[in-house]
């Protein structure tokens, strides 16, 4: 297949670079975005562009998704850099930021609008009425071309001298396609009437077709944004992180879900690496007489030695985690963790502290949800007994006088908090002894180690005594899980 143009109408704008080029920058900013590339699966992108029409937008996009991702969480973010590097059309921009019209790009979405958009509610009843129409038909070609048109009517803001600035929400509340629900529902059910599961198609559809048109309406605005202000510019802002990328300190509703699915194979990998360390480790003592009865073979001299066979005992794990308000959502994910560890140690036990300290591992039985766990905690453990602020310095003293043997010679210790201690005595001395008595110390704080030692943080001071690892997401507490 002859490559086409790189003007095409499905490529979009292309870099001075040539068509190579402009992958490579499109390649560039999905590494940007936190979505692992490797150069063999670039040498695959540039692969695709030889295989696939170019003129058929999806399929490049397809394509393109089939060698880059390797998850389906990268989708949202590659799809948004997508629109970006690979736009619906490439005609020049004017000063106004609106493309050349193309009298025939506007086939069957004709509104007849006056060169002044006339009256703006007469305007935006008309076009209401044709996405009304629109959504209806359910062709998708036709929805994204009037969602170009009403970005282009609706969603202009008064010029400002940084140029002309396009906003959805105006679209959207001009517009307010949610409230058609109830005459899109009439128009698909016809004569059929409510109620059954042929209602219940109808609603799923209308949702779909609503959803697509507000991703046609949020992808132009990025276009031309992109056109005034840059690619890599707007992307910087219109790309979310990734699940594995968000802060434990601000992860909202809708990043729980994935960031749980992301905590969970971390303690099977630890389980892993566990096990491989101990199959490679130093064999057992040298047996004696095993290897003098072989040397008989040899002349008397012990070519082969042989060792008894290395005890290997699973590891002990004490976990103390700080659930106070600051690192409520740290503290959940790092909690989810010491659950699915329970099958791989000996022995796990977690105490939970806010300015006393209490056992919590009651809490954490196999099988128990751990929202429901950390729910019980607040309710039902013994974490507070002043005021309910942060005191690492008593915490630290109460686990050390209740639980005294809790920490031992076969014992890992994992802190996990930001070590702020609202200006009241670290206790020092007390961790100090609990690191020197353990196997093996860490403190994971969901704090960039530039604030580490800022304000009421003992952080700098509490990293003098044991490893502090900076763990603000679910990709930082992979590489300790991996390290560990």
């Amino acid at each position: 297949m002859s490559a086409p143009s790189p003007a095409g109408p499905a490529a979009g704008p292309v870099a001075p670079g040539g068509l190579a080029g402009h992958l490579d920058g499109f390649v560039r900013a999905v590494r940007e975005a936190g979505i692992p590339v490797g150069i063999s699966q670039a040498v695959d992108a540039a692969e695709i562009l030889t295989v696939v029409d170019l003129l058929e937008r999806e399929q490049l996009r397809h394509g393109l998704a089939a060698v880059l991702l390797q998850r389906a969480s990268q989708r949202p973010a590659y799809d948004v850099l997508f629109d970006l590097w690979w736009p619906l059309s490439d005609r020049p921009v004017t000063s106004g930021g609106d493309p050349e019209a193309d009298p025939e790009e506007d086939d069957g979405v004709s509104l007849d609008l006056p060169e002044g958009h006339g009256d703006q509610r007469d305007l935006s009843d008309r076009m209401r009425a044709e996405l009304a129409r629109l959504l209806l038909e359910g062709d998708d070609e036709a929805l994204r071309r009037f969602a170009r048109r009403a970005v282009d009517q609706l969603g202009r803001a008064p010029a400002s001298p940084s140029g002309q600035s396009y906003f959805g929400y105006r679209v959207m509340r001009a517009l307010s396609p949610d409230t058609l629900v109830a005459q899109l529902l009439a128009g698909l059910l016809g004569d059929s009437g409510r109620g059954g599961l042929a209602e219940q198609v109808a609603r799923q559809t209308v949702r779909e077709r609503l959803a697509a048109f507000r991703a046609a309406v949020d992808a132009e605005v990025r276009r031309r944004s992109a056109a005034e202000r840059g690619r890599e510019r707007v992307a910087k802002s219109a790309v979310r992180p990734l699940a594995e990328q968000v802060d434990f300190l601000r992860a909202q509703q809708a990043d729980l879900a994935e960031l749980r699915r992301a905590v969970a194979p971390l303690a099977r990998r630890l389980a892993v690496r566990l096990s491989a360390r101990r199959r490679m480790g130093r064999e057992g003592r040298l047996d004696f007489r095993r290897t003098v009865r072989a040397s008989l073979g040899t002349g008397g001299v012990p070519v082969v030695t042989h060792h008894r066979p290395r005890k290997v005992h699973k590891p002990e794990l004490v976990v103390l985690c700080d659930v106070s308000g600051s690192v409520a959502g740290f503290s959940h994910f790092t909690l989810m963790l010491t659950q699915a560890l329970r099958e791989h140690f000996s022995g796990v036990r977690a105490f939970a502290f806010v300015d006393a300290t209490d056992e919590v591992t009651r809490f954490f039985r196999p099988g128990a949800d751990v929202a429901g766990a950390i729910a019980r905690i607040g309710r039902e453990a013994d974490v507070v007994a002043f005021d309910g602020h942060s005191d690492y310095g008593n915490a630290l003293e109460v686990f050390a006088d209740r639980w005294p043997t809790a920490v031992g010679p076969k014992t890992s210790l994992l802190v996990l908090g930001d070590g702020r201690t609202n200006y009241r005595q670290p206790g020092l001395p007390v961790l100090t002894d609990l690191v020197r008595r353990a196997r093996s110390a860490h403190w994971l704080n969901p704090e960039p180690r530039r604030l580490w030692g800022s304000g009421d943080s003992a952080a700098d001071r509490y990293g003098e005594v044991v490893d502090m690892v900076e763990c603000r997401n679910a990709t930082q507490l992979a590489d300790f899980v991996t390290t560990l």
